[in-house]
């Protein structure tokens, strides 16, 4: 069985057709257009393509925002805000002629990786993807746990100190720029995290405290929700999640906590995501796959 998977973004989506396990037999990408109609005919084009060389089951989709698949509307916001608040799902459904599963991107990453890549031997994993935020997701039998208000998974919003600073504003590489730039007073678009981490890298104090920060409080959210949720393992995804030093960073500050709890001494495990890009899509045909067999 071949499935039809996009990846929609504010400036591209990407496209596959994926198969029953999970090989990729085609990808492709496309500038995302600028209103629903070339949206439509964007989808259709790519969709009439694919059908000419595979019988597709069905067209899973990665999108922005508070993706509810049970009623199929995207409520929230986005770079697109023309797929918001109407009933996407229907229309898409009508429009391709193909069954129609559609989920939040970070879920979509974390469906991903708990499919074929760092997370396949696991049945419950708490997600992380660092970028210019902090974005997740919780898997529970290797589905997405949405939440009563579609918000489950959401950890960038955890409070990491006494200033009511949120994980987002100080847990991933964007934070980093932010801080830096407003420390020494320069445009953030000067910097990025591959510059901070080789300041650090160069003998830069103030570039390696702001690090050591990031991975105290990645650390003590990490903790925390290992005894919320209590997984059996943590992915860390985004671009930051192939450094080697960023895990044992993390590890690091986790150990201190655990030599000074009094009872609470699970060590987290924590992995690195595997799919890169490719794990949105992967995720979006996993979705699809689960809504099928139901």
């Amino acid at each position: 069985m071949y499935y039809l998977g996009f990846d929609v973004g504010g400036s591209s989506i990407k496209y596959a057709v994926i198969d029953e396990t999970g090989n990729f037999q085609q990808k492709g990408s496309t500038p995302t257009p600028k209103t629903l109609p070339e949206f439509y005919d964007k989808l259709q084009s790519v969709k009439d393509t694919m059908a000419g060389q595979y019988t597709l089951s069905g067209a899973g989709f990665s999108l922005p925002g508070a993706v509810d698949d049970k009623d199929g509307i995207i409520g929230g916001s986005s770079a697109l805000p023309y797929i918001h608040d109407f009933p996407i799902r229907d229309a898409l459904a009508a429009m391709l002629k193909l069954p129609i599963a559609m989920e939040n991107d970070a879920n979509c990453a974390a469906l991903g990786e708990v499919w074929t890549g760092a997370g396949r031997d696991y049945q419950d994993v708490a997600f992380f993807v660092l970028g210019t935020g902090v974005g997740g997701a919780l898997v529970h039998n290797k589905e997405i746990i949405h939440g009563a208000h579609l918000h489950g998974g959401e950890f960038g919003y955890i409070y990491v100190n006494e200033r009511q600073d949120i994980l987002s504003e100080s847990g991933c590489s964007g934070a980093l720029v932010r801080q830096i730039a407003k420390a020494r007073n320069i445009p953030s678009d000067e910097l990025d995290g591959r510059i901070i981490f080789q300041m650090a890298e160069e003998g830069d104090n103030e570039a390696r405290r702001y690090i050591d920060d990031m991975y105290a409080h990645l650390a003590r959210a990490i903790y925390d929700i290992q005894y919320i949720f209590d997984p059996e393992a943590f992915l860390i995804g985004g671009a930051i999640s192939a450094r080697a030093d960023l895990i044992p960073g993390i590890e690091q500050h986790i150990d201190r906590i655990i030599h000074n709890a009094r009872v609470a001494r699970i060590r987290p495990t924590i992995i690195a995501c595997q799919h890169g890009n490719d794990a949105n899509l992967l995720g979006a045909v996993a979705n699809l796959k689960q809504k099928l067999q139901r």
